[in-house]
């Protein structure tokens, strides 16, 4: 296969070349490990910048480790449920993760357009105060969702105030918060703790960073326990300087906000492009860096003899396409091109 920009994955993209020169000047001498380090120090400045007072920063090596960790500090107990869109990472691409390392069952409710709301959470909850039925005590939502669609802030201050009121917490799976910020024009701050998430899992590695996530704890009371979960869970870094590096690198100069700014307008102009295709169609709004489209099979087929991509719904054939923050217009322009003829030879 060509080697090329793939919309498959904003995980497969390189690394932003702000980030490199991060890890490059922190490869010199000696620092303490585990995290004790002036570059680890330095990061959690910026996060308590960006996110207030008060905001405690673990980093840790991946999404799915920053979920799981998440989900464990807020569920005390394995009779605790956790409440999820269906299709969410935690749910299908995490390998049972949060369930084998949490103990706690996952409960996903149907949505139309990957979005929770209190309606469809308070539906989902069951048996509250019945020794039989495990207890609802988390709602995680995915900020941007795995249909690309974005979470307006109201409606997580909506599913934030259902929780306080039930006795639950609020964690967002920010594995593309940069973008759905972005898209809303909100700051970090305003996109998260502002709107009464407790528990961030903060993405860098979609976004340009190597191989660098976080967990961010926005009640300084669980920061004592979480060492010791992070230890446990096999994510603490003893060379935290080069993940620390990378997320302060993000955090510096608003880079994180000009790449997903960039990946969400590339996934709008190819969204431009494949609408005046005949044969294609657009399924979910197109509200961060993610392209879903419904194509014929064999019109796909042809397609990957081009591009990697990954099919969503195999039935209905429907296919997922990200950019990222360096995809360029003429990638864009390539793909759709070749989208076209791939539709032209089904016919």
């Amino acid at each position: 296969m060509p080697a090329r920009r793939s919309f498959a994955s904003d995980n497969n993209a390189g690394v932003h070349p702000a980030v490199v020169a991060a890890m490059s000047r922190a490869n010199a001498g000696h620092v303490v490990g585990y995290g004790d380090d002036p570059y680890t120090h330095a990061a959690e400045r910026l996060f308590a910048r960006h996110f207030g007072a008060g905001a405690a920063v673990f980093p840790v090596f991946n999404g799915t480790g920053a979920n799981v960790l998440a989900l464990k500090t807020l569920a005390a107990g394995s009779h605790h449920a956790v409440l999820c869109a269906q299709g969410a990472h935690v749910e299908v691409d995490e390998c049972g993760a949060p369930e084998a390392w949490t103990g706690c069952k996952l409960i996903s409710v149907p949505t139309e357009d990957g979005k929770l709301t209190p309606a469809l959470v308070e539906d989902a909850c069951h048996g509250v105060g019945d020794q039989h039925h495990v207890q609802p005590r988390v709602i995680t939502i995915s900020q941007s969702t795995e249909l690309g669609t974005v979470y307006e802030p109201a409606e997580v201050k909506a599913l934030a105030r259902f929780a306080r009121a039930h006795g639950m917490f609020l964690h967002m799976d920010g594995a593309r918060i940069s973008n759905a910020a972005a898209k809303l024009g909100l700051t970090l701050r305003q996109a998260t703790r502002d709107l009464g998430v407790d528990v961030l899992s903060f993405g860098g590695t979609k976004n340009g960073v190597m191989g660098a996530d976080a967990v961010v704890l926005f009640d300084r009371a669980r920061t004592p326990e979480f060492k010791y979960l992070r230890k446990q869970g096999t994510q603490l870094a003893s060379k935290m300087r080069f993940l620390s590096v990378q997320l302060a690198a993000l955090l510096t100069n608003d880079l994180w906000r000009r790449n997903a700014v960039h990946a969400n307008r590339m996934a709008k102009l190819l969204e431009s492009k494949i609408r005046r295709i005949a044969g294609v169609e657009v399924m979910y709004p197109v509200e961060a860096n993610a392209v879903f489209a419904k194509i014929p099979r064999k019109a796909a087929d042809r397609l990957r003899l081009h591009y990697f991509f990954y099919t969503w719904d195999e039935k209905a054939s429907i296919y997922r396409w990200m950019c990222s923050w360096d995809t360029t217009e003429n990638d864009v322009d390539h793909f759709a091109r070749l989208v076209s003829l791939s539709i032209r030879k089904e016919k």
